[in-house]
């Protein structure tokens, strides 16, 4: 498992998203410019976002992969650690993987 995957569960909001104003709603006047408009609709309920048909294609793949790499013995054998409370955590291996993650990412970046 690598740190800073996508999650599997969609972010939901937790609260409602407030009711547009009517300033936003309504066109704006001639004098107002570009940023007047951006203002308005900033201040609106929520914000339009669209995904490109290569993010999907990615999404798909990635979900695909990470269901093959789990093993389900070693989760239960985890859990079952976990709730007796023998479960011991190593911090130098924990340490070693965020470093080699972090690495791996940088080299990506620069590449």
């Amino acid at each position: 498992m690598k740190i800073g995957q996508p999650s599997d569960l969609p972010i939901v909001p937790t609260t409602p998203p407030a009711p547009a104003s009517t300033a936003a709603t309504t066109p704006p006047k001639a004098g107002q410019g570009a940023a007047a408009t951006a203002s308005q609709t900033a201040s609106s309920a929520g914000v339009a976002v669209t995904v490109s048909t290569r993010a999907r294609a990615l999404e798909q793949a990635n979900r695909g992969e990470s269901a093959a790499e789990v093993d389900m013995a070693k989760v239960d054998a985890v859990r079952s650690a976990i709730e007796q409370g023998t479960y011991v955590v190593n911090p130098e291996v924990i340490a070693d993987k965020l470093l080699a993650n972090a690495q791996e990412m940088l080299n990506r970046t620069h590449n």
